[in-house]
């Protein structure tokens, strides 16, 4: 069973509002006018294409996603939208959109030396490229994701699931990357500050998306045995703040490419 099969849409859309204020940034770097085409790439459960309709209201706008849950939740939401299950890696057609968006999507993906060209390509003239992936796997949650899948009888289970995870970047080389093959590029990286309940809220946050490969390779008991040892490092690491709440900072890398 792979990483998609397992995606919840509950899950994800339990701290939406948090989730949507990078999409809002992303979208504002684009130019409203000019857009008859867009897909979003990685549409979740739909949150993402719902801001992508909203700034292109004129637009004729798709989406998918290689979680069939996902895409059910997407379907449910948005009705008038098409939506399809499928896997950017093996994405084809020859459809050319004027804006292709990935919100939190391509950090599962190996290999952009080799994607970022053929997203490039799906571009029509004077389209845009816009991307936004987390950029935290030093942050103490993804740290301690790490050091307890290391720790416990699970280890050997877990030792390959950081892997799940494409090889990091940073923004020199995103831009070296696209420059070449783009009219322009834009990149820039914001840390987030999310005021959460408590350091479970925490640990749910990252349920629906970075725990998930950690987790999909145990049985129900170690699943809870590991997510009991992770909540009390996560408790250690994210002290609380004056009224009981917790602190989460979440940074993220934008990149906006225009073809020629």
């Amino acid at each position: 069973m792979s990483v998609a099969d397992t995606w919840s849409a509950v899950q994800y859309v339990r701290f939406e509002d948090e989730r949507n204020r990078p999409i809002y940034d992303l979208l504002n770097a684009l130019p409203t006018h000019g857009v008859a085409t867009a897909i979003d790439i990685g549409c979740g459960p739909g949150n993402s294409t719902e801001r992508l309709q909203r700034h292109f209201p004129q637009a004729r706008i798709q989406g998918f996603d290689s979680s069939p849950d996902m895409v059910a939740a997407a379907r449910k939401r948005l009705p008038g939208i098409v939506f399809s299950v499928a896997d950017i890696a093996q994405w084809q057609g020859e459809d050319c959109f004027d804006v292709i968006l990935g919100n939190a999507v391509l950090q599962w993906l190996p290999d952009h030396a080799a994607l970022l060209p053929r997203l490039v390509a799906r571009l029509a003239s004077g389209g845009r490229l816009a991307v936004q992936m987390p950029d935290n796997l030093d942050e103490p949650a993804h740290v301690l994701m790490r050091e307890t899948a290391a720790s416990g009888p699970w280890a050997s289970k877990l030792a390959h699931a950081a892997d799940a995870r494409a090889p990091r970047h940073d923004a020199r080389w995103y831009l070296e990357q696209l420059r070449p093959i783009t009219a322009k590029v834009d990149v820039w990286r914001t840390t987030y500050y999310h005021a959460l309940a408590d350091a479970s809220a925490i640990v749910e946050w990252f349920k629906g998306t970075g725990l998930r490969p950690f987790l999909d390779p145990l049985d129900a008991a170690e699943r809870d045995s590991y997510l009991e040892h992770y909540l009390d490092a996560v408790t250690r690491a994210y002290p609380r703040l004056a009224d009981g709440g917790v602190l989460l900072p979440f940074p993220r890398l934008f990149i906006v490419a225009t073809k020629p």
